[in-house]
Parts: C-alpha cells; structure tokens; sequence
C-alpha cells in the first residue's frame, strides 16, 4: 500500500469494510488466518520432500509461477497493468522472499518443523516497527505489552526454550531461522506498502518469480539445485507450491493492507502453532512445554485481535511510500 507525505486520507474500519465489499473480499481476519494454515503447512512439506534448502526454496516458487502466470494475465486483462512503482515493490520483496525462503528451508532441515517456524515468527516484532518507520503507521500500547508475551509463547510452542531434539542442530539452526523472519518482514512491509485495490495477484505473481530468481542462485551457490527427484519428493513439492505458495500469498496479500500491521503479525503468529500441530503428525511429538506455549499464543493472539479498536490505515495512492524513498 503506497501512499504520499501530505495527501494520505485515512480510513475508519467501515470503510475498510465498504471497499472490501466492492471488491467481492471477505472477512481480512479469516483470510489471513486461511493463509496461516497453507503455510504452517509448508514446514512439513519441506521436511516430507527430503530435498536441500536451495532446491525447496527454489522449486517451491517456480512451481508455482505455473498457476499464478494465467491468473495474473487474466486479472490484468480485467483490471489494467500495475503501475510501475508498485511492481518495483514486488519486485524487491520478491528478492527478500527468496532470501527468506532459502534461509528457512535450511531452518526446517536443521531444527525441524516447529521450530523453524516458530523462529521466523521474530517478524512478529519486526514488521509492525518497520511499518511505524517507513509509513508512520502507529504501534498500539496493547501490541508493546502483548508482544514478549507472544515471542514467549511462541519460543515455548515450538521447543525452541529447553532441551534440543536428538539429532537437530539448533545453533544453526536458529541463525538460519532469524536471518528468515528479518527477511520475511521486509517482504510482508514491501507487499503491504505496494498493495492496492486493483490487483491482488499480480504482485503475489512478481514477487514469487523475483522469488525463485534469488533462491536459484542463493541456493544455487550454497546447496545447489538438484532437480533430480523422486515421485513421491516432487509430489510434496507440488503441494508445498501450490498450497505454502499460492494459496497462502493470495489470502495474505488481500488480507495485509485491510489490517492493522500489529493485527496481521498476530494473527499470524498462529503458523507456529499450527505447524507444531502438524507436525504431531510426521512424528514430532509435544512436550508439557510446548503445548503451554500453544495456549499462551493462541490467548495472545485472540486478545490482541478482539480488544484492538478499529484500524486507521493508509488510503492506497500512487505515490512513493510515506517516509521512503519511492521507487
């Protein structure tokens, strides 16, 4: 969502409502919590496949460019191309999707599903300040005391508080998993600052391919791409693009700039959670710990969405982004 220093008209929730509305949208909170559970998929997915970081990370975006490139010339037939300002900002969140994508994947390889999950989640910090940084979006005093309570929550839910999983090796992968959510909160920021109302595909289709650019040759140069898979590995990565890529993009990206940025980083906070569930179910099992961490967050996240008042956000416009530079 871009908007101009000076010409920025905000909004009350009943207009957020009304534009939502008009566009055939649905609820901005189910649909982020729709995005939540494609990608606290995605973790067991990586892990399913048995495939290394860069190979992941790079098949997962390119797969999906198959369905969203038909989808983006279909909606841009309809609604006319995106500006070129606002494909920039696809373009550079693309690039820190892929770095996010890569580094996480590594995550998932070396601490586990759950975890790596839980550790990209530090964007739950990290995105609502950049956005008070860059289009002076405030931060509600509720989020500034709910916010160590929900890191808390979500160290505990996925075991990254106590002892290691035999096996894992959690000194990398924490940095891995850290370097992902700083990543991923620019690319949240970037997708939130281009967004507007014409188009919800299009960026979601730039990004991803921008996306699989900087993953081949990041992963290319770390891990390297193997392409030679078996059935059973291409059919998780399939899945992993089309429900960790192109679902989950599509609902967050309709859903992220009709929500407060301290409302949308919680309610995705709940990946970490649904990822621990899942993966109960290739054989992770929970500890007393964590599932008191799945309470925790779940509370946290249910209090902070309830008792938030309504949003004030930013009207799109065609400006360069407040407090940036512009592009």
């Amino acid at each position: 969502m871009t908007s101009k220093n000076g010409s920025a008209a905000a909004h009350t929730a009943s207009d957020e409502q009304r534009g939502a509305a008009g566009r055939g949208g649905g609820s901005p909170v189910l649909m982020a919590v729709v995005g939540s559970v494609c990608i606290s998929a995605s973790a067991v997915f990586v892990k399913l496949s048995g495939t290394n970081a860069g190979t992941a990370a790079f098949l997962r975006c390119a797969l999906a460019l198959v369905v969203l490139v038909p989808l983006t010339w279909r909606e841009s037939r309809r609604a006319g191309p995106r500006a070129r300002h606002h494909r920039m900002m696809d373009i550079g969140a693309g690039v820190l999707l892929g770095v996010d994508m890569v580094f996480w994947a590594a995550s998932v390889l070396n601490v586990g599903a759950a975890v790596s999950t839980v550790l990209l989640n530090i964007q739950v910090v990290f995105f609502p300040l950049l956005a008070r940084v860059v289009s002076g979006t405030p931060l509600s005093r509720r989020f500034l005391y709910l916010a160590p309570v929900m890191l808390l929550g979500v160290a505990l839910a996925g075991g990254a508080l106590g002892r290691a999983e035999p096996g894992s090796h959690p000194v990398a992968g924490v940095l891995y998993g850290t370097a992902a959510g700083l990543a991923y909160a620019g690319y949240l920021l970037l997708m939130r600052l281009g967004a507007e109302r014409r188009h919800i595909v299009s960026p979601v289709c730039v990004s991803t391919a921008a996306a699989a650019a900087t993953a081949a040759v990041m992963g290319g140069l770390w891990t390297g791409i193997d392409l030679d898979q078996g059935r059973a590995a291409w059919g998780w990565l399939v899945t992993l693009a089309l429900v960790g890529q192109v679902l989950a993009w599509l609902f967050i990206t309709s859903a992220l700039p009709r929500l407060a940025p301290s409302v949308a980083a919680s309610l995705l906070l709940l990946q970490p959670v649904m990822a621990f569930g899942l993966g109960t179910l290739i054989g992770e099992r929970p500890t007393a710990i964590q599932a008191a961490g799945c309470v925790l967050v779940i509370a946290a996240v249910w209090y902070n969405s309830r008792a938030t008042r309504p949003a004030r956000t930013v009207r799109p416009t065609d400006g360069p982004a407040a407090g940036g530079t512009g592009t």
